[in-house]
Parts: structure tokens; C-alpha cells; sequence
């Protein structure tokens, strides 16, 4: 079903948006530091010469060059926007997309359910804020981001420790290594020079390391992820990153809080740990931007061809607690198994939709609920287990959350 002319303006207008909270990232975060900077002149001067001596005023000053090293990178990463296929004339616009982007981060630990993990959280309620709406002067006002944009733009960040830096191997190792070796272990007889013929997607694919680690073991392997904050990172990443730790970020700078030392903030991440461009010749290996509902839900696929039958694995990291109606993705992702096919899941239940403020519907099933519905659609669950990981989980805070995350092995059955 073709895109109305509205919903292809929205896409433009909030892509826009979300170059334009990439550009504007330095001064947002350079202020909420100043801030810290601004707090030492409130206190009593015995106390600020205290806070001196032990280094406070320099740890927050190398936390503004920090953030400026950081804002470089990202000025790279929207370099050529252009390639998205969006005229983005001024670069910032009214955000009258909703932007339904997850995320698994924890954009501040001790407010109640705001913890979450990440393809951003539900979206607030519209805000006016952006270049749309005109003032009293009839001019159009340059899009300002909120918290909730720069906390997506923070995620993003964290992500790419998770994905491609040798500090995020721990978590790569708790969630996608279970995953692969499910995947292997579901195909034993295929000579690996012939896995190339089992076509394997990936929804929710992030920045794309699991997808890439898929293609990487000799799979056909296709990523599809919906935040336009991780298709431009992993744009980036995949196609524009020439060597190992060629990029340097910052990623837990933008909290002072459960800190050790200064290093807990202050250290620098190297990216990526491996060459992106090194998958094998002849490597299948692709990432489809759009929602996994829209792309693989429809009869008939974007090229015209149905999805129906045509996947041999699905992989589900983190994924199904994204959907706003759990049966349809089942629905889907059983429909689109050829016979026989395996669809693996890791994750724990944190139902993105939960309390949103945007009318949207969403049902929240318990662990034993969402099994049950996945036989009922037509699935065996085997390989059950529970595995405990962190996501984007900063290894030198205070402060961690553990998700109990389910694990099981589902075969197409009927």
C-alpha cells in the first residue's frame, strides 16, 4: 500500500528533526554541564574552595571537552543525511511524527518506570516546540529538541558501546552469543560454505552487530530497525568506518551520578572492534529501514514480493516487548518462517507502550502468556532458559540493572 503524500511529509518533517538533535547536541549538553558549573557559585565559598581542591571544577571542564569530542563524531555521522533520500532544505522542522522510537537504556534510574531498553521510549505527548509553528512575527521557529530527543541521541551513544567497541563484547556475549549458537545448532548438517542459502532477519536490528555477527557465520542475513537515530549510527558504522577504533566517544558523560571516580564518565570508548567491511566475499548481508509491522506484515513486500514463507530464522534480541499488539508480531513472524523455520528470542518483557501518553494501544502479557499465545499461533518452544544480562549497562557505575531475560528456541510447526 503506497504512502500517502501526509505520511511522507511526517517522514521528511521528523527525520529532520532528528538531524537537527544530532546538530544541536553540543550546546544542549555543554549547557546541563555548565549548570553543574553555575551550582559551585551558590554554595558558601569555604565550601567551593573545598570542591577545588579535590578536582571538581577540572572534572567538569573535561566533561565540556568531552562533550565536544563527542559532538564531533556525531557531526560526522549526519555528514550526508542526503543518503536517506529526504530534502532536508533548513534542517529542523515541527515534529508532528510521533517517532515511535524504544529504548532499553535508563535515562534516569531512580524516576519510576523510566527504566527502559533501546529502539527511545513511547513518545510524550506532541509538543509545539518545533520549527512548524510560527511566532508572533509569522516566521517559522528552528525546531528545539526536548530531553526526551537528546536522551534517544544519549542512547544511541551507549549503544555503540554495546555494538561495536571490545567494552560492549560482555553483553554481546551474554545476548547475541546464545542466539548464534542457537541458530548454528538449528542447522547442523549445513556445510558452512552452504549456509549462504538460509536467508535469517533480524527486527529490532539496532546497529546492526548481530545481523553482522549472522552474516559473519556464512548466513544470509537481513537487519530491520525503525529509529532513525540507529539507522544513521549504523549507516555509519557499516559503510563509513574504515578501521578498528577509528572513532573515540564519550558515552556515560551526561551523569555525575554513582560514580567511583571520574574515570566512570571520563574514559574514552574506541570504536568499532572490528572492520566492518571484513564480512566474507560474497557475504549476503543487507538492513531495511521501516516498521517490521509495515515491511513484513503486508501480503505484498516493498519490492512487490510477498514475505510469506520466504525467511528459514527469525532472531529476536530485545524485540517483542516493542509491539503495541504482541499477537500480530507473532503472527507475523510465524507467517513470514518457511516450514520448519526457527524463530529464537532473548529478552525480558518491559512493554514499550505501557502508560503511554499517546492513546496508543498496548497489551502486556506475562512470560507464561506470550508462550502460550506462540504455540497457540503455531510454534514448539524448546532450549528455555533464563538468562541474566545488562543493556548499555555502564561497567564502572554504582548502579546496574539486570534484566532476567527469557530465552527460548520456537520451531514452525503448523
Amino acid at each position: 500500500m503506497p504512502f500517502t503524500q501526509q505520511e511522507i511529509e511526517e517522514e521528511r518533517v521528523h527525520f529532520a528533526n532528528v538531524i537537527a538533535t544530532f546538530q544541536q547536541y553540543a550546546p544542549y549538553a555543554l549547557n546541563a554541564n555548565n549548570r553543574r558549573r553555575k551550582d559551585i557559585y551558590t554554595i558558601p565559598i569555604e565550601d567551593r574552595e573545598l570542591l577545588e581542591s579535590i578536582g571538581y571544577k577540572e572534572r567538569i571542564s573535561a566533561a565540556d571537552d568531552a562533550i565536544l569530542a563527542n559532538a564531533e563524531f556525531l557531526n560526522q555521522v549526519i555528514a550526508n543525511p542526503e543518503i536517506f533520500g529526504h530534502d532536508l532544505e533548513d534542517g529542523g522542522a515541527q515534529d508532528t511524527a510521533d517517532g515511535q522510537e524504544h529504548s532499553h537504556s535508563d535515562p534516569h534510574p531512580h524516576a519510576p518506570g523510566s527504566h527502559s531498553h533501546s529502539h527511545g521510549t513511547p513518545p510524550a505527548a506532541p509538543e509545539s516546540s518545533g520549527r512548524g509553528s510560527k511566532g508572533r512575527s509569522g516566521k517559522q521557529r528552528k525546531f528545539k529538541p526536548t530531553e526526551h530527543d537528546m536522551d534517544k541521541l544519549r542512547s544511541t551513544l551507549k549503544q555503540l558501546v554495546r555494538d561495536w567497541s571490545e567494552e560492549g563484547r560482555e553483553e554481546r556475549n551474554q545476548c547475541y552469543e546464545p542466539i548464534k549458537e542457537a541458530l548454528v545448532q538449528h542447522f547442523p548438517d549445513i556445510p558452512e560454505e552452504e549456509r549462504r542459502n538460509f536467508r535469517v532477519l533480524v527486527p529490532g536490528a539496532g546497529l546492526g552487530r548481530l545481523a553482522w555477527d549472522v552474516a559473519n557465520l556464512g548466513f544470509a542475513c537481513q537487519g530491520n530497525e525503525f529509529s532513525h537515530y540507529m539507522l544513521l549510527a549504523s549507516f555509519f558504522m557499516l559503510n563509513r568506518t574504515d578501521e578498528i577504533g577509528k572513532h573515540t566517544i564519550y558515552p556515560y558523560i551526561h551523569s555525575f551520578s554513582n560514580l567511583v571516580n571520574k574515570e566512570g564518565i571520563l574514559r574514552p570508548i574506541k570504536i568499532p572492534d572490528v572492520q566492518p567491511s571484513s564480512l566474507p566475499p560474497g557475504s549476503d548481508f543487507s538492513l531495511v529501514a521501516g516498521d517490521f509491522e509495515e515491511i513484513y506484515g503486508a501480503e505484498d513486500g516493498a519490492d512487490g514480493e510477498s514475505q510469506v514463507g520466504q525467511w528459514d530464522a527469525v532472531l529476536t534480541c530485545f524485540f517483542i516487548d516493542t509491539s503495541k499488539n504482541i499477537v500480530n508480531y507473532l503472527r507475523i513472524i510465524h507467517r513470514i518462517l518457511a516450514p520448519g523455520g526457527v524463530w529464537i528470542n532473548l529478552g525480558p518483557l518491559l512493554w514499550h507502550w505501557e502508560n503511554n501518553a499517546t492513546n496508543d494501544p498496548s497489551i502486556e502479557l506475562t512470560l507464561e502468556e506470550v508462550k502460550t499465545l506462540a504455540q497457540k499461533v503455531g510454534f514448539e518452544i524448546s532450549n528455555e532458559r533464563t538468562i541474566d544480562t545488562t543493556y548499555t549497562n555502564n561497567a564502572q557505575s554504582m548502579l546496574g540493572y539486570v534484566y532476567h531475560a527469557a530465552f527460548w528456541t520456537a520451531k514452525k510447526i503448523v
